[in-house]
């Protein structure tokens, strides 16, 4: 299987801030975010730029989820947007250093980050740009190789199927992880998804996961038991003898 993906990270809060306050939310969650970024890869650098003595509130669930928080000085003092700048500056940076990073995620709905995208794509690089509906620019989404607006993530819901719910607990939150990474795996146009890929979702959505806590002790033995259970189809590769996974509907 070929190696995962490496995501650098870079948000700027400024931009989420207002589109959060506009799009009046109670708040913009983090981990809704990064639990879509993992579907796509390991993700390897988290930087958020901003004023942080004007956005204290966005401290801690930032600080929890492990991003570096960059403080810049307020526009106001230096007469441009600093953080913006320092933002560019950095992806760029590592855009050319760090070269086994192959995917960059850029948070914000801001135009002025197009010129940023447009040199990322040149050095080969897949750009993914996050930001609410409310305040993304139409130029700066059309130009990310693909754009997921966080409204869209808010509304998701978990479609745990009736006959997962009805089992024992343990089982049941096995097998909703295992739906989880399959799911995740559509999103991503996978053709073929092998039992190795659902289960190296589960880890980098979950990195504390053990087959050995919801009661196996293989990962294909769990999902034997889903396919038993019919919450997945799955089926043998007769050259490789691994599995190939796909939902019962």
């Amino acid at each position: 299987m070929a190696e995962e993906p490496k995501l650098a990270l870079f948000i700027d809060l400024e931009n989420i801030a207002i589109g959060v306050r506009d799009a009046k939310l109670k708040t913009f969650e983090i981990s809704r975010v990064l639990e879509r970024l993992v579907e796509k890869g390991k993700i390897i650098v988290k930087k958020a730029y901003a004023d942080w003595g004007s956005y204290r509130d966005f401290k801690r669930p930032f600080h929890e989820a492990g991003i570096e928080l960059i403080d810049i000085p307020q526009r106001s003092y230096s007469g441009k947007n600093s953080a913006d700048i320092k933002m560019v500056v950095d992806a760029i940076d590592l855009s050319y250093s760090k070269e086994h990073i192959n995917i960059f995620a850029v948070v914000s709905g801001d135009s002025d980050f197009v010129p940023l995208v447009s040199k990322l794509k040149e050095n080969d690089k897949t750009v993914i740009g996050v930001g609410l509906k409310n305040s993304t620019s139409d130029l700066l989404a059309s130009n990310c190789d693909e754009f997921i607006f966080y409204d869209d993530l808010v509304k998701q819901t978990s479609r745990t199927p009736a006959r997962v719910a009805k089992l024992p607990k343990r089982q049941q939150e096995g097998f909703e992880l295992v739906l989880d990474a399959i799911e995740a795996l559509e999103r991503e146009n996978k053709e073929v998804i092998w039992g190795s890929m659902v289960k190296q979702t589960i880890k980098r959505k979950k990195p504390s996961f053990s087959e050995s806590t919801y009661g196996y002790s293989r990962f294909n033995e769990l999902l034997e038991d889903a396919a038993k259970a019919g919450v997945i189809k799955i089926s043998k590769d007769a050259k490789s003898g691994s599995y190939i996974i796909s939902t019962s509907g």
